[in-house]
């Protein structure tokens, strides 16, 4: 429904000033309470359209809420009877009394036509609120004292709100939703790589997420320095260079040159310390303005707006959607963005807010959206190899946050705690998990990548890079079962368990000094 915030001010409007009434339909506003005294069922023709605070007269609205107590209450609407719940709201002298109702049913032949009626008259309310904000914008624009940018966010924020309340969608027949998904099977199947969604580059983890999937909103949580933004990094140099996907990369944290520099060190294999001192040999600079050449015309588009609104990232992805046709969002990362205009009561409501926009958003632009996320300090309290996987309630700030996901997934860093062997001896220096703790669209599991610590780049197990790495051609399997969800509602999955770690002292570990 659309803001009502505007619906009450008494302050004159824009268009009063010039001698012009406000828009208005009252004849039809009389024909159609009248077709809802006169007919049973016309109610459910315009419940989900029309507000009390659409009709334009005051009487009106109090006759419509009325009629929707009684269609509460499951008791019949007729002239008698919404005269009598207008006598128990203290309403009816205002309403005009009992006349005035009776002749409403004087006003309509029939309730043919009242869905189209009732469109008019939300229409014509709609026209209402955008003079009522105008004019409210206009006298602040008048204002010295207030800030041009956040006139402008206030702007966009109301006019937002109030086209989402505009924005009505039926139900759909199932037999052109089948056909969509039928589809989407065969696109699929045409596909080499099998997937159905954007390719995140690294083999095992799209094979159990056949891609990161349209609509999608993927939470990547992990705690500091598990190397958050350089997993992400990781995923778009793959997805921009190696399939040729446009990607947006919203960094709230690092600026552009920050974000490009590591993205420099993963292409080059050059140290990042020799990157940002610019101590380079001859043979380096030569490696510098080869490798270089895969970045520049790579479809990525960074952002590094310093606290992003919620209406802000739509506005730019909208833009970039139409432009140059983005197939996935990065964001970095959640905690970092605002919900500005929207007046939430506690941060745990602003997060909720942002995450549930976000996912509108996924679902408005049709792309997989993947938004970074802290883990609250819970991991580091718990004792043991176990203790340290973080868990589903680790999420910092609001379990908005996993009920909006369709994807959560957590980077876990067995190293970094002094684990480096599991209780097969496989050695766990330098690896990563993926955890998939929650997965809407198929089943959970653990990923294990290979982490390099000194570019920031995680890589498939398997990589041929690493052969020559020192790190052995001896790693364990890819894909092993998730131990988020050990009980009767986890799925095959999720049941068949993973490899245990050993315990070991807790603490920082390896790498601990390397920004990630």
């Amino acid at each position: 429904m659309a803001d009502n915030r505007y619906s009450n001010r008494k302050k004159p409007v824009a268009g009063l000033e010039m001698g012009k009434l406000p828009p208005q339909v009252t004849e039809l506003e009389e024909a159609v309470l009248g077709a809802l005294l006169l007919e049973k069922e016309a109610f459910l023709n315009v419940s989900e359209l029309l507000k009390p605070e659409h009709f334009y007269k005051e009487a009106h609205q109090h006759i419509y809420k009325a009629i929707m107590d009684l269609e509460a209450h499951e008791q019949p609407v007729d002239m008698l009877t919404v005269t009598q719940q207008l006598k128990k709201m203290g309403k009816l002298e205002e309403c005009g009394g009992a006349f005035y109702i009776t002749q409403l049913t004087s006003k309509v032949a029939s309730a043919a036509h009242i869905e189209y009626h009732a469109r008019i008259i939300w229409q014509k309310y709609l026209q209402r609120q955008m003079i009522h904000i105008s004019s409210d914008l206009q006298s602040k624009a008048y204002d010295d004292g207030i800030d041009v940018n956040d006139l402008l966010e206030e702007a966009e924020s109301t006019f937002f709100m109030l086209s989402q309340g505009s924005m009505k969608r039926d139900a759909t027949q199932i037999n052109p939703v089948i056909q969509d998904a039928i589809d989407r099977i065969k696109a699929a199947s045409e596909r080499s790589d099998g997937l159905s969604g954007v390719a995140s580059g690294f083999t095992a983890l799209d094979r159990i997420t056949s891609g990161w999937q349209g609509s999608a909103l993927i939470i990547i949580a992990a705690r500091p320095a598990m190397g958050k933004t350089a997993f992400v990094l990781s995923m778009t140099r793959q997805m921009s260079l190696n399939h040729k996907i446009p990607v947006a990369i919203f960094s709230l944290e690092m600026s552009n040159v920050e974000l490009v520099n590591r993205l420099i060190v993963s292409e080059t294999e050059l140290s990042a310390d020799k990157i940002k001192k610019g101590n380079l040999a001859p043979y380096e600079w030569e490696q510098l303005d080869h490798k270089i050449q895969n970045l520049i015309d790579a479809p990525i588009f960074v952002d590094d707006t310093a606290g992003l609104s919620v209406f802000e990232l739509r506005a730019k992805c909208r833009r970039l959607k139409k432009q140059h046709d983005i197939q996935c969002v990065i964001i970095d990362y959640l905690q970092l963005m605002n919900a500005s205009g929207m007046n939430p009561g506690s941060r745990q409501e602003e997060v909720s807010l942002i995450s549930r926009n976000l996912k509108g958003l996924a679902k408005e632009l049709d792309v997989p959206i993947i938004a970074l996320s802290q883990l609250n300090r819970g991991v580091e309290g718990r004792a043991g190899a176990e203790g340290k996987r973080p868990q589903l309630s680790d999420l910092r700030e609001s379990g908005a946050i996993e009920q909006d996901a369709d994807m959560v997934c957590f980077i876990h860093r067995p190293e970094y705690y002094r684990i480096t062997e599991d209780e097969q001896g496989n050695s766990l220096i330098g690896m990563a998990e993926i955890i998939i703790a929650k997965h809407r669209a198929g089943p959970t599991a653990d990923v294990r990548l290979r982490f390099r610590a000194e570019l920031a780049r995680f890589q498939d197990v398997e990589d041929a890079e690493f052969d020559d790495s020192g790190f052995g051609q001896s790693a364990p399997s890819q894909t092993f079962g998730s131990k988020m969800n050990q009980n009767a509602e986890s799925d095959a999955v999720s049941q068949s368990g993973g490899q245990q770690l050993p315990e070991f002292p807790d603490g920082p570990g390896f790498n601990s000094d390397v920004p990630f």
